[in-house]
């Protein structure tokens, strides 16, 4: 018999260390009003020791328990904030597990990474080579960020989420996607540029100065482009759309949910939400999102509701995967 590829058990990780609002206002000029009312961000986890992957191998201990290392064919990790250019953080991961059968891999997409992650798992797993896989979302955001710009500090936390893929289903759970990039408009959010220091190169003033990014730029993309991402796949899938039970999409900030939610003229209570709770963790979020709501019981893994999971960030990047839970 034919088994196709559904997520069996998903997992998160939080950094101990919560940073309010009140918090930020007391290192910089901002407050609770003034975050909340333009974000709907309440706290954040802020890590104080814990790495990137740290954070992502906690995440695997716990998809792993009680499983035969060796039976992991593949661990993909989404991130944009690896703790190094080279090792990728998921061979830190597979070291970290013992997975030493597992080939390792990382996806930066920044915070589509968790959607184009998922997809390409799903991919190595239907073409029968491989049979479980793991796909974590983890970020330490705070390693990226202009603690003196309060324009894009207040907004982005710390965390780690993912799912165990197996297959193992009867029928098909991954029924259609829609995976999009524009380099074109990448700049207007970027984070870190590497500064080339060897001696050959000519003198410049190149500065490495955390996040930059075009607040309305980015906005207006996810407003215009992310919401025609999901319409067309939608569309493409009526079945599916006629009995869609949930969104779960990127928690960059409440507006711009509500936003998407008028544009795609799906309820806004079909779109969750824990932006309140972690701001925007970035590769973290979707996956984050997903394991908040099944602890909660308003999804079931096995119940078949059926969902759509979008991402949309720095590139551009945004997409979309229908989902049978």
């Amino acid at each position: 018999m034919h088994l196709y590829p559904q997520i069996t058990r998903v997992a998160k990780y939080l950094p101990s260390n919560i940073v309010t609002n009140d918090d930020l206002s007391k290192i910089m000029d901002t407050s609770d009003e003034w975050i909340t009312s333009r974000t709907g961000i309440k706290e954040r986890r802020i890590s104080q020791q814990e790495s990137t992957a740290d954070l992502a191998t906690q995440v695997g201990l716990k998809l792993i328990e009680g499983i035969e290392i060796e039976t992991i064919d593949f661990i993909i990790v989404a991130t944009m904030t690896g703790d190094y250019g080279t090792p990728s953080t998921a061979c830190l991961v597979q070291s970290n597990l013992g997975a030493d059968q597992a080939f390792s891999l990382d996806v930066n997409a920044a915070c589509s990474g968790f959607v184009f992650a998922l997809s390409t798992a799903e991919k190595f797993l239907s073409s029968g080579k491989y049979q479980r896989g793991l796909v974590i979302g983890a970020e330490t955001m705070s390693t990226m960020l202009n603690w003196e710009d309060r324009s894009t500090a207040v907004l982005f936390g710390d965390g780690a989420a993912g799912v165990l893929l197996e297959n193992t289903s009867k029928e098909p759970r991954f029924i259609d996607e829609l995976l999009r990039s524009d380099g074109t408009r990448g700049m207007a959010l970027f984070a870190k540029k590497n500064l080339n220091n060897n001696p050959f190169k000519l003198p410049d003033k190149e500065t490495s100065e955390g996040m930059k990014m075009d607040g309305k730029k980015i906005f207006d993309f996810a407003l215009r482009d992310v919401s025609k991402n999901i319409i067309e796949l939608l569309e493409k899938n009526p079945d599916f759309s006629k009995e869609l039970d949930y969104c779960l999409a990127h928690q960059a900030n409440s507006r711009i949910l509500e936003a998407i939610s008028k544009k795609t003229k799906i309820a806004n209570e079909k779109f969750l939400s824990n932006v309140h709770f972690y701001g925007n963790t970035s590769a973290a979020s979707v996956p984050l999102l997903l394991v908040d709501e099944i602890e909660k019981g308003t999804l079931v893994l096995g119940s078949h509701q059926k969902v759509i999971m979008t991402g949309y960030g720095a590139g551009l990047t945004w997409g979309s995967i229908l989902l049978k839970l």
